[in-house]
């Protein structure tokens, strides 16, 4: 697994840039999974150490990109190569689609950073992958991430349950 050499690139946006992950992310993925939002509204993914994080980035976002060549990636201000969050294509146990994940930092939110590197994650898998049908998850309860999915274009299906406990996501998917 070549997870140390220099950050590849997948895409940029008029404002971000979205590169794979690497080991030298520790700081940040330890800092964005511990988030109240990242918590609330994604999971307790018991990453406590910084060493707890390196092999978060080894056992999903690295791994995933091992197995099915993509995955979560960093979205970084294309200005200065601030991380401010992240966004990809994911493959998950119990859905049989590939859906778009994302996750900002807070103080990135309302300034349209989430829609614009999640549009262009769509993009991305319609044209570069071809994948036909992308789909996304979100808590019942998490109304901004809603309105992402509907500005990019992806519409309600259903509410679902989903995960290890079975909670109710809502389910929204490319028409």
């Amino acid at each position: 697994m070549n997870d140390t050499s220099e950050p590849h690139i997948v895409l940029q946006t008029e404002r971000l840039v979205l590169r794979r992950f690497t080991l030298d992310d520790t700081e940040f993925i330890l800092r964005q999974v511990n988030e109240p939002s990242w918590i609330r509204f994604i999971a307790d993914s018991g990453v406590r150490t910084l060493e707890d994080a390196r092999d978060y980035l080894l056992t999903r976002p690295l791994a995933m990109y091992e197995r099915h060549g993509f995955g979560l990636w960093l979205a970084e201000l294309k200005a200065d190569g601030t991380p401010i969050g992240m966004c990809g294509l994911i493959r998950r146990d119990g859905l049989p689609d590939v859906d778009i994940g994302y996750a900002l930092l807070p103080e990135y939110w309302g300034h349209g950073y989430a829609q614009e590197a999640a549009a262009a994650t769509l993009e991305y898998g319609r044209r570069v992958l071809g994948l036909e049908r992308i789909v996304a998850i979100t808590s019942v309860d998490n109304d901004s991430s809603v309105r992402v999915l509907e500005r990019i274009g992806l519409k309600f299906e259903r509410i679902m349950p989903f995960g290890d406990d079975q909670h109710d996501v809502r389910l929204f998917a490319t028409p």
